[in-house]
Parts: structure tokens; sequence; C-alpha cells
């Protein structure tokens, strides 16, 4: 239910701030509003109420909202009142540069609150940030997927495309995104390049187990009950220090040791109140032994950079630009086939299961900052029926001074909201089905 909760929280406010911005500007060059609501009042409203010449509600079904300005054909596809005399009021009577500061104006408002909500929290609880410099101190960790692609256990990764990428925040995207990556291994430095198809190997993943930090000897944190573990004697608190006689540096050279030996008993020397331990276990046919090693904590690689008011504007300007230049770049990659990509782009039910299972402001406010900027983005797009395929109609006009009329604007739109309706059946329906797999199994 937090989950459910953070998301319409999320949306709620993302949506109402975007509308305001179509609500504010329509007002300012004198366009009546009808309507302006929170979610789609298909068939009935949860609440309504109109004041003036608008009617303010919430509708049922949470996807999106929406502004409804006279004498323009929108996603309600309400087209009575275009057959009729324009009238000073009406969005079609305005001047084209107008109109298109309308259809801009949420999108305006997305940016401004990702650069305010960032400005807010640099200055407050600072700019955070995983460090490349720390994470990588001792080379990275690849799970099975990254080392089917090229990368191996210590590798370093120095840059991609020849970026220096400071944030690891940002280097998995940079490395799905990459041309050539620069390694270090074993002290030299190489050049790795993937394929489509090995980017959509790590895609497919969602990036679980392709890469994490390569820990030294771990120390045991749990033993699972009735684990093969527990019944060859580990105990919490054994700091791993070698497996069949060959000495790990690395928790890795553990893990590969114990997957080599499936089915198989191993030799484990653990350091237990400082004297070495032999024991005896078996690893189950799934490359297990059954215990959870105790990691280096996420803060220890976290760099939390202090911000006074004047320095967090700039900073947050930065940051809300190189957002939305990810979500360009990501969109191409999407727009590839081979990678696989779109098949991971999520509806607000699969984005929801990704959310913690807890209240966290902090990442809350972060989240809703970069999911303005995806939205902004969105509606950039020129779409019909987006803001960005309004926009792009509007920019036509002003530079060949014609006018698509309102039956060709009807068509439009309408093979717009086709194109939306099925992408959202197609995302909702492909998150709602992997919930109940995975509830059921």
């Amino acid at each position: 239910m937090i989950q459910v909760a953070q998301i319409l929280f999320i949306l709620s406010v993302l949506v109402i701030l975007h509308e305001f911005g179509h609500y504010i500007t329509a007002r300012m060059f004198k366009v009546r509003v009808e309507k302006f609501y929170l979610f789609i009042d298909a068939g009935f409203s949860i609440i309504k109420k109109k004041i003036g010449e608008t009617v303010w509600g919430i509708g049922w079904l949470p996807l999106g909202g929406y502004v409804k300005l006279s004498g323009m054909i929108d996603e309600s596809m309400d087209t009575e009142q275009m057959d009729q005399e324009p009238q000073p009021w009406e969005f079609r009577s305005k001047p084209a540069w107008q109109r298109l500061i309308i259809m801009l104006g949420g999108i305006i408002v997305n940016i401004l609150l990702a650069w305010f909500i960032y400005t807010t929290m640099f200055a407050t609880v600072g700019q955070k940030y995983v460090s490349t410099e720390a994470i990588q101190k001792n080379g990275l960790a690849f799970g099975e997927i990254g080392k089917s692609v090229g990368f191996q256990n210590g590798d370093k990764i120095v840059s991609v495309d020849g970026k220096v990428q400071d944030k690891f925040n940002w280097m998995i995207i940079d490395v799905l995104l990459s041309d050539t990556i620069k390694i270090e291994r074993n002290g030299n430095v190489e050049n790795l390049v993937l394929s489509d198809e090995q980017k959509g190997k790590i895609i497919s993943t969602e990036g679980k187990e392709f890469v994490q930090p390569r820990l030294k000897q771990p120390v045991i944190d749990s033993v699972f009950p009735k684990s093969e573990a527990m019944k060859a004697g580990l105990k919490v608190g054994d700091q791993i220090v070698a497996i069949n006689q060959k000495p790990c540096t690395f928790y890795d050279q553990f893990k590969d040791e114990v997957k080599a030996n499936k089915g198989d008993s191993v030799s484990i020397t653990v350091k237990r109140n400082n004297v070495d331990t032999v024991v005896k276990a078996l690893v189950t046919k799934e490359g297990v032994l059954g215990f959870k090693a105790k990691f280096s904590e996420k803060t220890d690689y976290i760099v939390n950079k202090q911000h006074s008011v004047l320095t967090a504007i700039p900073a947050a300007v930065k940051e809300s630009w190189q957002l939305f230049v990810y979500n360009i770049k990501q969109f191409k990659l999407i727009l590839k086939p081979k990678t696989g990509a779109y098949k991971q782009v999520k509806s607000p039910v699969g984005i929801a299961r990704q959310l913690p299972d807890t209240w966290d402001w902090e990442f809350i406010w972060n989240f809703t900052a970069l999911f303005s900027i995806g939205l902004a983005f969105m509606n950039l797009l020129p779409i019909p029926g987006l803001d960005g395929g309004h926009a792009l109609f509007t920019t036509a006009e002003m530079i060949t001074g014609k006018k698509l009329s309102d039956k060709a604007a009807e068509y439009v739109q309408t093979a717009g909201m086709i194109i939306l309706l099925t992408l959202m059946v197609l995302t909702f329906g492909k998150d709602i089905y992997q919930l109940i797999m995975d509830k059921l199994f």
C-alpha cells in the first residue's frame, strides 16, 4: 500500500503542476478553461466543483490529467464547439505564438519543478551521489551477465566515450549508451565495445547482478536455517579466508569457486576468534551454501556535496539538464530493437513496484524531480495527442502561415490518441500480468 500511496502522490504532484502550466498560460492570454482535472474522468468523477468558468475535479482513472480549453480539439475529442463561430476567449482565436506558449506551459513547469526540487535538496540535505572512485577502489565485480558481455572481475571503468563519469549512479546508463568503454584490467588499459545484443542482455535484467563493488574477504552476517552452511558449522562472524586451499582476497573469487563446484563438497577456511578453521560444506545444485555475507554499507561510497543556496541553483540547473539529455539518449536506445529496451518501458504499475516499501521524503522528492524531467521530455515528443504534437503543428503554422484545418486536426488527434492508448494498454497489461505472475509463483 505504501508503494501505491507513493506513486499516487508523485503522479498527483506532477499532473497538477503540469496542467497548472497550461492553465496559467491560458488564463494569461484570456483563454477560457472549461475543465481542470487530476486523473481522467472517463464516465464519472470522484469529485468535481464548478468555480467561475472552470469545473475542477478528480477523475477515477490515474492516467494523467487534463485541462480543457475552449476552442481546442484535445484528448476529450469534443468537436461540437468547433462548428460554431470562433469566440475571442477561445484557444483557436489566439495568435500562433500564444497558442505555442500555452502548449509548452506544462513542460516548462515540469522543468522548473525539477530545478526547484534539486535546488531545495542540494541546499538542505546536500547533493548526494555514489563516487566512481570510491566504489572502484578494489575494482568491480561482475555477475554472469557482465562477464558474458566482456567484463572481468577486477576491471575498472576508466571512461565511456572519452568521458570520465564521477557519479557511478549514471555509469550503467553510460555503458548502455556507449560506443567505446575504456577499462583498466591488470594494470593495462583496454577498449571494450558492446553490441546492441549485448546491451540487451544487461537491459533484460534491469541491471541486476550486472556490477557491484569488488569486496574483500567478507564476514558471515547470517546463516540460513537447515542450509548446507549451517550443517557444515559455519557461524555468524566467520571471515572467509580460502576455499579448496585457494586464498580468497575478494568475495567474487569465493563465489566463482562455489559455483564451479555445484553439487560437490568444498573446503572452506574461515578465521574464527583469530584462529583459522577449516570446514567441509556441500554446495547445492543451484551453486549456493546458504549464508549471507556482511558487505560494505552503501554509505561508504556516497559523496555528499554541501551547497549554499547560491551554489545550489546552478548545480540544480546542471543536474536537470543532464537528466534531460539522458532521457534523449535513453529514447534512442529504446528505438534500437536489438537492445530490447522497449520491453522495459513501464507504466505507473511497474514503477510503483520498484519504489521502496517505506515512506522516505528524500527519496520521494528526488524521484519526483527525475520523473518530472522524464514527463517533460515525453510531452515534447512530436506525437499527436501530446503537447509536442500540438507544438509541432503550431510551429509549422508560424513558419508557413498556414493553419491545419479543424477536420485535419481532428483526424490527427484521433490517430495520436489511438497510438497513446495502445501504448498504455500494452505497458499496463505487461506490468499487471507480471504483478499477477509474481504473486502466483
